[in-house]
């Protein structure tokens, strides 16, 4: 039987969306006011969703502790009252739009996790603005 876990999460962070081999005329025309060159912020909203069998030691699918730290040292501490692209590295050379930064966290947190768990992120750029990767 495979079961899911979610975990929420939250932070805020600046960005600007531009390509630095365009002008500003063209990232305006194509990223409107989210090539603002003074940036701007969100209130981010996180859930990371992990899907896997039942532990029949423990009951469960993942100690959610766990997962609370594993998004704390991966997400929230690098990306929190951050400007994601001048203080974090994945962005130096990545356009930090929501899709990227969820590739990022998946990336990130993917790597924690053991084999067999599936991992989904929603990422909340606002409260109707939302994406999902789940590694495919």
């Amino acid at each position: 039987m495979r079961l899911s876990v979610h975990r929420k999460a939250h932070f805020n962070a600046a960005h600007r969306l531009y390509r630095k081999d365009w002008s500003d005329e063209k990232n305006l025309q194509v990223f409107g006011k989210c090539s603002n060159p003074h940036y701007h912020g969100h209130n981010y909203d996180l859930i990371v969703k992990v899907t896997g069998e039942i532990d029949p030691e423990t009951g469960f699918v993942m100690d959610l502790k766990r997962l609370k730290d594993l998004i704390y040292e991966e997400v929230e501490v690098p990306f929190d009252h951050k400007n994601l692209n001048e203080e974090v590295p994945p962005f130096n050379n990545l356009n930090p739009t929501a899709e990227n930064i969820a590739v990022v966290i998946w990336n990130k947190i993917r790597e924690k996790l053991k084999p067999e768990l599936d991992l989904e992120i929603t990422l909340y750029e606002t409260p109707r603005n939302y994406v999902t990767y789940k590694g495919e």
